[in-house]
């Protein structure tokens, strides 16, 4: 016996409920992977066969190089160092350098690297989190240097 106020509850109702539950979840996941398709740049180069001609002998060349590369965020301060297989500062030229999230690109930025004697720093405003590096720089022979370096920038 139901108690007074109270509606019998039946086949269209439990089928309503279970539309609009599923309704829900599939609107949720569908907004989801909008926006993260949305910001995610997934394109590293236009043609990824032409990209991969002469791969191997660009990297023979930057290795041969015998350059190491670190870089630190710490303190509003991006750090660069590259050096070369004597421990001494690297003689490279047309240094490029772009700091952004590895998901997104909405935050990428190019800050401006300064020589300071040991090796390249700017001053950064980022907030916490993972951020990638990529750097680009030539050599005093022409060879192009080229690192990818992912870094976390604590709180």
């Amino acid at each position: 016996m139901a108690s007074s106020g109270q509606r019998e509850l039946t086949g269209r109702g439990v089928l309503a409920i279970t539309v609009g539950a599923f309704s829900v979840i599939i609107g949720v996941n569908l907004v989801m992977a909008y926006v993260a398709i949305d910001t995610f740049p997934g394109l590293e180069v236009r043609n990824s066969y032409v990209a991969s001609q002469g791969f191997n002998d660009r990297l023979a060349r930057q290795r041969a190089l015998g350059w190491t590369t670190e870089a630190d965020l710490t303190g509003g301060q991006l750090r660069v160092t590259i050096t070369n297989p004597n421990g001494s500062v690297a003689s490279l030229s047309d240094l490029v350098v772009t700091l952004g999230r590895p998901t997104t690109e909405r935050e990428d930025f190019n800050p401006e690297m300064r020589f300071d004697g040991t090796g390249y720093v700017a001053d950064v405003d980022i907030d916490y989190g993972n951020w990638n590096l990529l750097l680009s720089a030539n050599a005093a022979d022409g060879t192009e240097y080229r690192q990818r370096i992912g870094l976390i920038h604590h709180r």
